[in-house]
C-alpha cells in the first residue's frame, strides 16, 4: 500500500509541476527536482532507488522512443559529428576528467575517478530540450544533441563497467576493454534489430490473417522496448543500445503504413503520455534522492584532505568548469572538422562563431541516468574491503547534476537567440518534391476511380462532382509545392501557414458550438462526442 501512495505521489508531483513551471517560467527538469525534495522533506519518505530497476522502469521506452521518433535523415546527414560526440568525447572527457579528479583529489583512486568521469559523460537531451523550450533551438542542433545522446548513454555506462571492474580487481587489459566494448555495442544492437524486426513480421502477419486490434497493437508497441533491453541484457550486452535500435528499425518496418490510421493516432497519443510521464517521474526522482545525498556532506568530506564542508562546493564547481572546457574544445574540432570545413567549389570556408560553440558546450547537462549510474558503484572491492570514495563520488555525481541544470537554465536561453547552423541543404526542395508527388499520386488515383465509376452503375454528374472537389484540393497543394524560386518558396509557405490558422480558427467556433448545442441537450451527448472528436482529428491533421 505505501508503494502504491508512492507512486501516485511522484504523479501528483509530475503533473503540479508543468503548472508550477509555467506560472514561474522556470525550467521544467529544476521545478520537477525541486518538488522531488519538497515530497521527501514533508513526508520524511523517500523512494529506494536501486538502480537496475531504475535501468529497467525508464530507459527502454524513453530511448526506444527517441530512436523511432529521431528524424532519420537528419542523424544520417549529421552521423560524423553525432558519432564524434557520442564515442570521440566520451573517451575524451573520461581520460581528460578521470586524471584531474585523481589530482585534486588523491584520496579517490585512479579507478574510481575513471569511473565517476565515465558516468559524468552522458548528456541529458530532456534537460536540454525543456530549458531550450524558452529559446527555440535550431531543429538541426537539437537533432545533433538527440542523436548524441542516444548513443554517449552506452558508451558512458560501457566505460564505467569497465573502470569499475579495473577498481574492484585491481587489473586492467586495453585488449579485453576494447572486446567488451565491442561485444556490448555490436550484440546490443543486433539484439535490437532481431528483436523490432521479429515482433513487426508477427504483428504484420496476424494483422493480414486474423484483422488488426488496436489496443494490442499498441500494447505491443510499449512491451517491445523491454523486450529488447531484457534480451541484450540476458546475454551481458547493452540493453541501451538495443532499446534504441529497437527503436530505430521500428520506424523503418512502418514505413509501408500497415498498421491503421486509428492505431497510429491512438498509438502516438498514448506514447506521448509515457514519455511525459517517464520524464517527469525520473527528475522528481532525482530530487528525492538530493536531501539525503546532501545530508552525508559531513561524512563525505572526512574522506577528502581538506576538512570544511565548502571544498565540496569547490570540487564540483571544478568538475563543472573542467567538463565544459573539455567540450568546448571538442566541439570546436568536431565543427571545425565537419559542418563549418571548406566546402568543394568554395574559396572560403563557413565562419564557426564561439556563440554557437558555447551553445553545444552548455548544452551538455547531466541528468538521472548519471545519477543511477553512479549507484551502481560497488561497495566492496574484490578482496571484501570498501571501495575507497564510493559515497563522495556519489555526492560529487549528484553536485554536478544540479550545478550543470542550472547554469544551462540561466545561459542558454541568452546564448541561443541569433545562433544559426549552416543549412540543411533543398530542405524546402526535398518537402516541397515529396508534396507535390503525394498530390499527383492522389490525383491519379482519382481520375482512376473516376473511370471505373463509369461502368459501375454510378450516376456520372455525382461522382464527376465529388471528384473535382477532392482534385481542386491537391492543384492547390501542387501548386503551393512548385515555388519558382526561395522567395515565392518562402511566401507559399506563409500562405499554407495563414491556411492552418484560418482552418484551426474555424474548428475551434465549430468546437464551441457543438459544445453549446449539448449543454442545451439539442444535440444527445454521443452524437457531440463523436463529432468533437472528428474536429480533433483534423486539427491534429493541421499541426
Amino acid at each position: 500500500m505505501q508503494l502504491i501512495e508512492t507512486a501516485l505521489f511522484l504523479l501528483l508531483a509530475v503533473v503540479l509541476s508543468g503548472w508550477v513551471a509555467r506560472i514561474t517560467r522556470m525550467p521544467l527538469p529544476l521545478v520537477q527536482i525541486a518538488l522531488g525534495a519538497g515530497v521527501v522533506m514533508l513526508t520524511g519518505k523517500s523512494v529506494d532507488l536501486r538502480p537496475e530497476i531504475f535501468f529497467l522502469l525508464f530507459l527502454p521506452p524513453l530511448l526506444f522512443v527517441d530512436g523511432w521518433r529521431i528524424p532519420k535523415a537528419a542523424l544520417f546527414r549529421d552521423r560524423k559529428v553525432i558519432l564524434e560526440l557520442a564515442l570521440g568525447l566520451v573517451v575524451f572527457t573520461v581520460l581528460g576528467l578521470g586524471f584531474f579528479i585523481h589530482w585534486m583529489i588523491p584520496a579517490m583512486p585512479l579507478a574510481v575517478a575513471f569511473a565517476l568521469a565515465a558516468i559524468l559523460s552522458p548528456t541529458d537531451p530532456i534537460a536540454v530540450s525543456a530549458i531550450a523550450g524558452r529559446s527555440p533551438m535550431p531543429k538541426r542542433l537539437m537533432h545533433i544533441l538527440e542523436g548524441e545522446s542516444l548513443l554517449n548513454d552506452a558508451t558512458g555506462l560501457t566505460c564505467m563497467r569497465i573502470a569499475v571492474i579495473a577498481a574492484t580487481t585491481g587489473a586492467f587489459s586495453l585488449t579485453h576493454a576494447v572486446g567488451t566494448f565491442a561485444w556490448l555495442a555490436l550484440a546490443g544492437i543486433a539484439v535490437g534489430v532481431m528483436v523490432s524486426m521479429g515482433i513487426g513480421l508477427a504483428k504484420g502477419f496476424i494483422s493480414r490473417r486474423w484483422g488488426e486490434d488496436v489496443g494490442g497493437q499498441i500494447l505491443v508497441s510499449l512491451l517491445m522496448p523491454f523486450a529488447a533491453y531484457l534480451a541484450a541484457e540476458a546475454i551481458h550486452a547493452s540493453g541501451i543500445l538495443a532499446a534504441v535500435a529497437a527503436g530505430i528499425t521500428m520506424s523503418f518496418t512502418e514505413r509501408e503504413g500497415s498498421a491503421m490510421a486509428a492505431t497510429r493516432i491512438r498509438r502516438a497519443v498514448v506514447w506521448d503520455t509515457v514519455q511525459f510521464t517517464a520524464n517527469g517521474l525520473i527528475f522528481v526522482i532525482l530530487g528525492e534522492q538530493m536531501p539525503s545525498i546532501l545530508a552525508r556532506a559531513a561524512e563525505v568530506i572526512k574522506t577528502t584532505p581538506q576538512k570544511e564542508v565548502w571544498w565540496l562546493a569547490v570540487y564540483v564547481m571544478a568538475i563543472v568548469g573542467v567538463l565544459a572546457t573539455l567540450r568546448f574544445i571538442w566541439v570546436w574540432a568536431t565543427l571545425r572538422l565537419t559542418l563549418f570545413s571548406r566546402q568543394k567549389g568554395k574559396s572560403e570556408r563557413p565562419k564557426l562563431r564561439w556563440r554557437l560553440v558555447a551553445v553545444m558546450s552548455l548544452s551538455g547537462v547531466r541528468g538521472a541516468i548519471t545519477l543511477a549510474g553512479i549507484l551502481t558503484l560497488p561497495f566492496f572491492l574484490a578482496d571484501g574491503t570498501l571501495l575507497p570514495a564510493r559515497n563522495l563520488a556519489i555526492f560529487l555525481a549528484a553536485g554536478v547534476i544540479i550545478i550543470s541544470l542550472v547554469v544551462a537554465s540561466i545561459a542558454l536561453p541568452m546564448l541561443l537567440k541569433g545562433v544559426e547552423l549552416p543549412p540543411e541543404d533543398r530542405a524546402y526542395t526535398i518537402e516541397d518534391r515529396a508534396r507535390k508527388a503525394a498530390a499527383l499520386a492522389a490525383i491519379r488515383a482519382l481520375e482512376q476511380a473516376e473511370r471505373d465509376a463509369l461502368g459501375a452503375g454510378v450516376r456520372p454528374d455525382e461522382h464527376a462532382a465529388v471528384v473535382a472537389r477532392l482534385m481542386e484540393s491537391y492543384r492547390h497543394q501542387i501548386e503551393l509545392a512548385s515555388g519558382a524560386d526561395d522567395d515565392e518558396t518562402v511566401r507559399n509557405h506563409q500562405m499554407e501557414k495563414l491556411e492552418r490558422e484560418l482552418a484551426l480558427l474555424a474548428l475551434t467556433a465549430q468546437r464551441a458550438e457543438l459544445v453549446q448545442l449539448a449543454r442545451k441537450r439539442l444535440v444527445d451527448e454521443e452524437t457531440a462526442r463523436k463529432l468533437v472528436r472528428e474536429l480533433d482529428l483534423q486539427e491534429i491533421r493541421l499541426g
